[in-house]
C-alpha cells in the first residue's frame, strides 16, 4: 500500500490508487463490511476518514494478503479486531525495518 498524505478526508479515487485496487472493489467491501461508513457529501461522493483506512488497511491484509474469505474475514473482525490492528501495525513496522535494512546493505 502507498502512504496517504495526512488528511482529514480521503476521495475513493485516491483510497483505491493507494491499495492499488478498483473503485469498484472499495465500493464492494463498503457494502459486505460493517466497519465501513464513509461519509458522504451532497453529491453521494464517498470521502473517507483515517479510521476507514484503517478499517480498510485490515480488510486488505485478511482478504488480499492472507488469503481470507470475505465471510472468514468478517468473523475474524467480530472476534479479534483490535488484536489484528496492533498485528498488522508490527507487520508495518517490520516492513520499514527490513526497507531500512536493505538500504544499508545497497550502501555496503
Amino acid at each position: 500500500m502507498q502512504t496517504l498524505p495526512d488528511k482529514r478526508y480521503y476521495s475513493i479515487g485516491e483510497v483505491a490508487k493507494a491499495f492499488e485496487v478498483n473503485t469498484s472493489l472499495i465500493r464492494f467491501w463498503e457494502t459486505t463490511f460493517d466497519i465501513l461508513k464513509p461519509k458522504k457529501n451532497a453529491k453521494g461522493n464517498r470521502k473517507f476518514t483515517p479510521e476507514d483506512i484503517k478499517n480498510l488497511q485490515l480488510i486488505y491484509h485478511l482478504v488480499k494478503e492472507k488469503g481470507y474469505t470475505l465471510e472468514g474475514a468478517k468473523a475474524h473482525l467480530k472476534v479479534s479486531k483490535n488484536k489484528t490492528l496492533d498485528n498488522l501495525d508490527l507487520v508495518k513496522r517490520l516492513y520499514l525495518v527490513k526497507e531500512e535494512l536493505l538500504k544499508i546493505k545497497s550502501q555496503l
